[in-house]
C-alpha cells in the first residue's frame, strides 16, 4: 500500500475521469469512489451533465471539495430530463450528445496540461467505453447495483435467462432460488419503462466484456459465490461499500457526508427530533420532510429499524451501519435486493402485500415490531451488526476492497505512459 501511495505521489499527472449517469443515487457511489482514489494519489475528475452540475449542492467541509467538477452535454442544458416527452426521449438525445460532448472533453483536458489516462464510466453509459478505445485510455465500468441483480440482467442479456419467465422457481449462479416475483421489475415485468429497461438490461452490458476493469458498489464477503462467478467472465473487482469513509474505515478524514447533493436535506429538523427521543423509543407522531440527511439518521441511537424501499444505495447504507430494514420494494432492482435482505443476509423483513399488491399499513407495523420487539428481532438484530463489521473490514487497509482499489491505482499508474 505505501509504495502505491509513493509512486501515486511521484505520478500527480495520472488523470482519471469518473463520469457518472445524472442521478443522485449514481453520482453518490461514483463520488465515493473518486474520493477513495484521490486519497490513494489519483488526481479525480468527477463528470456529469451541465443542467445537473449546475443543480448541485455542495458541502463546503466535505472532502469532495478537492475533486474537480467537470461537465458534458446531455442535448438538454437548461433542464435536463425535465426537458424532454419523455424518458425515452432523453436517453436517445444523451446516446447522440453525450460521447460527442465527452471527446471534446477529453480533447481539452489532454490540451491543457492535465491530460486523461483513464475513464471510470456509469455503466448506464457505455458509450463512454467506446471514447475511452477512441483515445487509448484505460476504460473501467462502474455497476451501481448489487452483483446480484448484475448476475441476472447479465444472463438475460446474454439469451441465458429466456423471457417470459416461465418457472414458478429460477435458479442462477451463486444465488439462492428466486421467484419471478424475487426478480427485477424489467424481468418479471415485460414492457414496463422499456426506455429504462433497454438501458439497465442491453445496453449496459452490450460491450462490458470489451472494458479493462469492472467495478462493482459492493463487497466481496457479502455477494461471495456471484462475485466468483462474474469474475470468471469479467475483470470484476468489489469496491464497496461506497459510502463516507467516517462511517465506515475513517481513512479520509472529515469525510461525514457525499459532498454533492441534488436535493437540499432537512439535517436541523431531522436530527434535532432524533435527539429527542431515547434509543428505540417512538412518540405517536412522526417527521415528514422532503429530503433528510440519511446516513446521519441510519447512524442516530435512536434510529431502531429502516423501512426502505430497497434500493441499492439505501440498503448497502443500512448493511455498513448496521440497521435493520422493513424492505418495501417498488420497482427495478429493489425486489431482488429485499429478497436478499429477507433471506440471504437476514437482517430485515420484508412487507407482504395483500391479495390486490398492497402493503397495508397493519402490515408495515407487524414488521416493525417484530423486529425491536420480537424473537426474529434478536437474530435479525445480530445479522446486522455482522454485516456492518465485515462491511468496515472491507474497505480498511488491507481488506478485500481496499485491497482491489489498490490494484486499480496500481494498474492505472503503470499503463501510464512517461
Amino acid at each position: 500500500m505505501e509504495n502505491i501511495e509513493k509512486k501515486a505521489a511521484s505520478c500527480k499527472r495520472v488523470h482519471c475521469l469518473v463520469l457518472s449517469y445524472p442521478a443522485q443515487g449514481h453520482i453518490n457511489p461514483l463520488l465515493q469512489f473518486a474520493k477513495r482514489l484521490e486519497h490513494k494519489g489519483l488526481k479525480v475528475t468527477l463528470v456529469t451533465t451541465y443542467f445537473i452540475s449546475k443543480s448541485l449542492h455542495r458541502d463546503s467541509s466535505s472532502p469532495s471539495t478537492s475533486i474537480s467538477l467537470e461537465a458534458i452535454s446531455d442535448g438538454y442544458d437548461e433542464g435536463g430530463s425535465a426537458q424532454t416527452e419523455g424518458v425515452e426521449a432523453y436517453l436517445e438525445r444523451f446516446w447522440q450528445i453525450g460521447p460527442r460532448s465527452l471527446c471534446e472533453l477529453v480533447e481539452n483536458m489532454n490540451g491543457s496540461g492535465v491530460p486523461v489516462d483513464c475513464i471510470v464510466y456509469d455503466s448506464f453509459l457505455p458509450w463512454a467505453l467506446d471514447v475511452a478505445k477512441k483515445f487509448g485510455l484505460v476504460g473501467a465500468a462502474f455497476l451501481t447495483q448489487s452483483c446480484v441483480v448484475d448476475c441476472i440482467y447479465y444472463h438475460v442479456n446474454k439469451g441465458l435467462l429466456k423471457l417470459p419467465l416461465l418457472d414458478s422457481q429460477l435458479l442462477l449462479p451463486g444465488m439462492p432460488p428466486l421467484e419471478p416475483q424475487d426478480m427485477p421489475s424489467f424481468v418479471y415485468d415485460l414492457g414496463s419503462y422499456p426506455a429504462v429497461s433497454d438501458m439497465v438490461v442491453k445496453y449496459q452490458f452490450d460491450n462490458i466484456d470489451k472494458a479493462d476493469w469492472v467495478l462493482c458498489n459492493t463487497f466481496y464477503e457479502l455477494e461471495k459465490e456471484v462475485a466468483q462467478w462474474l469474475g470468471k467472465h469479467w475483470s470484476l473487482k468489489t469496491i464497496g461499500p461506497t459510502i463516507p469513509s467516517m462511517y465506515l474505515d475513517k481513512q479520509i478524514e472529515e469525510d461525514k457526508d457525499y459532498g454533492f447533493s441534488i436535493f437540499k436535506p432537512n439535517n436541523e429538523s431531522c436530527i434535532k427530533w432524533l435527539n429527542d427521543r431515547a434509543n428505540e423509543e417512538t412518540s405517536q407522531k412522526g417527521l415528514v420532510v422532503n429530503w433528510c440527511p440519511q446516513l446521519e439518521v441510519l447512524a442516530h441511537e435512536a434510529t431502531g429499524c429502516f423501512l426502505t424501499h430497497c434500493g441499492w444505495n439505501s440498503t448497502m447504507e443500512a448493511l455498513s451501519l448496521g440497521v435493520p430494514m422493513v424492505a418495501m420494494p417498488q420497482w427495478t432492482d429493489q425486489s431482488t435486493n429485499s429478497k436478499c435482505v429477507m433471506d440471504v443476509w437476514k437482517t430485515g423483513l420484508k412487507v407482504p402485500a395483500d391479495d390486490k399488491g398492497i402493503v397495508r399499513r397493519e402490515a408495515i407495523a407487524h414488521c416493525i415490531r417484530e423486529i425491536l420487539q420480537g424473537e426474529r428481532g434478536k437474530e435479525i438484530r445480530q445479522n446486522a451488526g455482522k454485516w456492518s463489521n465485515f462491511a468496515k473490514e472491507a474497505v480498511t487497509k488491507g481488506g478485500s476492497s481496499d485491497k482491489n482499489i489498490d490494484d486499480f491505482v496500481a494498474n492505472s499508474i503503470s499503463s501510464k505512459s512517461f
